[in-house]
């Protein structure tokens, strides 16, 4: 009898920490969901970030105005890189999001512009009116 009550236990015990784990992702997620689809581009970075801030400056040489979300001063932050990194994300900062969808980091971001996708895309979006 002592064996099942253990058992019973442990399955309670994982079960927790099963709900426990899965919550705070969940929730981090929505978080960045709902930050991300605030503006028509959003990036997240970090404010001693010489790629980010190179990123912010493309964006601004461009006319967009994008929201920008510093990791390192949200109390979050780090929850939110890890995040970005399950969403693709690699590094996580700096991570932008054009018309609520992840687009990547800094290499795919000047890659874009490089092809000339880059304009379109902040068109579509309504980042641009020209």
């Amino acid at each position: 009898m002592r064996k099942n009550t253990n058992k019973i236990h442990l399955h309670f015990h994982i079960k927790k920490q099963q709900h426990s784990l899965h919550c705070p992702l969940s929730s981090i997620m929505d978080r960045v969901a709902k930050i991300s689809s605030q503006r028509a581009v959003v990036i997240f970075s970090k404010s001693t970030c010489c790629m980010c801030h190179a990123i912010k400056r493309l964006f601004y040489e461009q006319g967009v105005s994008p929201l920008i979300h510093e990791l390192d001063e949200d109390s979050r932050g780090k929850e939110l890189e890890s995040a970005l990194m399950k969403l693709g994300c690699s590094p996580a900062a700096p991570a932008v999001f054009i018309g609520g969808k992840l687009v990547g980091s800094a290499n795919t971001v000047m890659t874009l512009q490089l092809n000339g996708s880059l304009k379109m895309m902040l068109k579509d979006a309504g980042a641009l009116w020209l």
